[in-house]
């Protein structure tokens, strides 16, 4: 798809952290033309060199097309749309709202229904991997909503990344989201242990994670994150405490749904755990460190090069 080839609408975006500057910066090369907010003025200040109109408020964004929201919780969701100061807050009102975060149900049935009081439509468009996968231009998007609204946003979504589902009317983009962010939370602690286990019994963190990487059970992202497992860089992408709120979600969900997730729960008590010893910062992958811990082995950066696959 060419620049050409990209419907002629205005853009804004509230959100430009890790994933939201990455994720917009993707449109702005691609040509389109974008105002974005940030609560940190200064983390979206970058994006004006790449053609980004910078607004002090979500409502400076009402008069945009397409508005793309990318935060952290249902809360700060909420806020940019319906907040005193929010995208919602003045005489006029966006034709779509498109929400890349991770939230709840709830919270975008909520959200949803301000929009559509005010005549906008709204798209549940969460999205899978991290800024590095982003910058790759191998991002996953899943989507659920109204079908017109969707064909009519979709050049844009599949100029983020390489693949864009969509699963139908509603919220069915947020449990696909969350059964998705279960499997990584469950992956990268398996992930962890199974490492530690190679290393007590004398293998080297880069020769296990090779082999594993070109087997069978090797995936994108145990590729992307070996890097960080091999040289102990935990520089955060995704940290421990947004893992345990999608991790909540998750078990929330089963609940409602009658679905037992024992390994689920078994994750996020070590989720917590980490996060009660003060790992709040750093990448999620830092579970190597505590799966170490208690196997009594310390661990020490490997020099060997390793390829996150992403290129």
């Amino acid at each position: 798809m060419t620049t050409q080839d990209l419907p002629r609408m205005t853009i804004g975006w509230i959100g430009t952290g890790r994933m939201g500057f990455a994720m917009a910066a993707r449109l702005l090369r691609a040509g389109c033309s974008v105002q974005v907010f940030n609560r940190t003025r200064s983390k979206a200040e970058p994006l004006a060199a790449l053609g980004a109109k910078i607004v002090d408020t979500p409502a400076d964004l009402a008069g945009c097309d397409v508005v793309f929201t990318m935060v952290s919780t249902s809360d700060d969701l909420w806020e940019v749309v319906a907040g005193s100061r929010g995208l919602l807050s003045g005489q006029r009102a966006p034709k779509i709202l498109v929400d890349c975060s991770s939230v709840s149900e709830e919270m975008s049935v909520k959200v949803r229904a301000a929009a559509l009081e005010r005549g906008a439509q709204m798209l549940a468009a969460p999205v899978s991997g991290n800024a590095k996968v982003v910058e790759a231009g191998k991002l996953t998007v899943v989507v659920s909503g109204p079908s017109a609204t969707y064909e009519t946003v979709r050049p844009f979504l599949q100029r983020l990344g390489v693949g864009v589902s969509y699963v139908g009317e509603g919220e069915r983009a947020r449990i696909v989201k969350i059964c998705h962010n279960l499997l990584l939370g469950t992956v990268i602690q398996t992930l962890a242990e199974i490492t530690v286990l190679a290393q007590k019994a004398g293998i080297t963190r880069h020769a296990f994670l090779d082999f594993i990487n070109s087997s069978v059970m090797g995936s994108t992202f145990t590729r992307y994150k070996t890097p960080a497992l091999v040289h102990l860089e935990f520089k955060p992408t995704f940290t421990l405490p947004l893992l345990r709120k999608d991790l909540d979600l998750g078990l929330k969900a089963g609940e409602k749904f009658g679905v037992t997730l024992p390994l689920v729960q078994l994750t996020r008590d070590v989720v917590q755990s980490a996060i009660e010893r003060g790992d709040v910062e750093r990448d999620f992958a830092v579970l190597l460190l505590h799966a170490a811990s208690g196997a009594g082995l310390s661990l020490q950066p490997e020099t060997d090069a390793v390829d996150d696959g992403l290129h």
